[in-house]
């Protein structure tokens, strides 16, 4: 059953290869482009920590400058950079060309057209602002829900036309997660059950989902081919990866309300999210199992390969941060994380330390092999351990801190709290 994806697609003509890693190449520039916007607007939140005065005007007030930041992480570079990963998978695990150029390029300007609208919708005062990542206007969700649809029907044309008897283990990822999501941005858009109680459940099912039924398999596919095509061996168990794909869609949906344990939400709601918390721990222990034992013996060229260290570090965020996340859902821990700085290095351990590191490491494997174009070694060492070394400290920085602030809460105890001395 298993399809080796080491074997380049030497059928493909010329023509498609071109236009395949121009596709590829696209993606990738457009959502660096985004990378750098997000992370900019990320570093102003933080000197405004500091100096909340800074900048005049309503359009650099947190309240404007936060969900900008978050969604464009979410939605411009990490979307954006993974659908083009998603596409190379796609075309070159099924030996085929890709089944629409025009289609893909639809698909990259209606994500670009919607990130763009909905930063300066935001930054306009224009938000559904008391829901968490979907704060832009429902007309511009839209689009973005048109851009997955054609990326949906893209990416299974190209599937469907393989030239391979099965369908490689990395596309049931990439494709599920389209499709998923899909529904996932429909059930956000839908007013009906938009009031009241009705609206916290689905805040935290559309917020949790974006990342474990977006982010998370999108990912993961990206691993599911980088891997073996770097080490040039098959992945360690393909039955252990399609075991992975079905559990992480029967656990993974339901847990988004232990984000609101405590609250008005029925007990028995917040209950089965803690249960199905813990049983996700089977699709990523598994998950991560599976990319561990397929690195297994190969030190040698983990040493001498930076694709191969990001994706290494990807694989230890999703196994810390998912193990993480799971260990919050229980409620007398989170009666200590809750509302704390921890739960902000969990969500930055999670975009960061595995979907972010995930995509710096497909990039720096596959794209090369797309355009026949070597990354700068050097360039390639500064990346890796800057970005290894920055966000390892601010992740581990804030669980501490976090966890030091919620046992002062939780005791009674005053915590350390800024004192400003004014002169009159």
């Amino acid at each position: 059953m298993q399809t080796s994806v080491a074997a380049h697609c030497s059928s493909l003509g010329e023509k498609d290869n071109r236009a395949l890693a121009s596709i590829f190449a696209a993606y990738t520039v457009t959502a660096t482009l985004w990378l750098l916007f997000a992370t900019a607007v990320g570093i102003l939140l933080a000197y405004k920590f500091g100096a909340p005065d800074f900048g005049a005007g309503a359009w650099l007030t947190f309240g404007r400058l936060r969900p900008i930041h978050t969604n464009a992480t979410f939605y411009a570079w990490a979307s954006i950079a993974l659908v083009g990963l998603a596409y190379y998978v796609a075309a070159r695990s099924s030996r085929i060309s890709l089944y629409s150029v025009k289609l893909a390029l639809v698909g990259l300007v209606l994500f670009n057209v919607a990130a763009v609208a909905g930063t300066v919708a935001l930054d306009l005062g224009y938000n559904d602002g008391n829901l968490e990542y979907r704060e832009w206007p429902w007309p511009i969700r839209l689009i973005f829900l048109a851009a997955l649809v054609v990326t949906a029907w893209n990416l299974i044309g190209t599937v469907a036309r393989r030239s391979t008897v099965d369908i490689y283990l990395s596309n049931w990822y990439t494709i599920g997660s389209v499709l998923w999501t899909c529904i996932i941005a429909l059930v956000a858009i839908l007013p009906w059950y938009q009031y009241g109680l009705g609206q916290v459940s689905v805040s935290g099912y559309y917020m949790h989902n974006a990342v474990g039924m977006w982010f998370t398999p999108l990912a993961l596919g990206i691993f599911y081919y980088a891997l073996p095509r770097l080490l040039s061996r098959p992945i360690y168990s393909y039955a252990l990866g399609v075991f992975a794909f079905w559990t992480n869609l029967v656990f993974y949906p339901i847990i988004g309300a232990h984000h609101f344990l405590f609250s008005p939400l029925p007990w028995w709601l917040q209950t089965t999210a803690i249960v199905f918390s813990v049983a996700m721990l089977v699709p990523v222990w598994g998950g991560s199992a599976n990319f561990l034992l397929t690195m297994r013996g190969r030190v040698r060229d983990l040493a001498h390969s930076y694709p191969l260290m990001f994706i290494l570090v990807g694989v230890i965020g999703y196994l810390v941060g998912s193990t993480q996340g799971t260990v919050e859902a229980f409620r007398s821990l989170q009666e200590v994380w809750h509302l704390t700085n921890f739960t902000v290095g969990h969500s930055h351990l999670t975009m960061y330390g595995f979907v972010t590191f995930a995509i710096w490491g497909g990039v720096h494997a596959l794209l090369p092999f797309a355009t026949g174009k070597e990354p700068c070694q050097v360039g390639l060492m500064l990346h890796f351990w800057m970005a290894v070394v920055g966000s390892f400290i601010y992740v581990i920085s804030l669980s501490i801190g976090g966890t030091i602030q919620g046992l002062s809460w939780k005791n009674g105890l005053p915590f350390i709290q800024s004192v400003v001395v004014r002169s009159d």
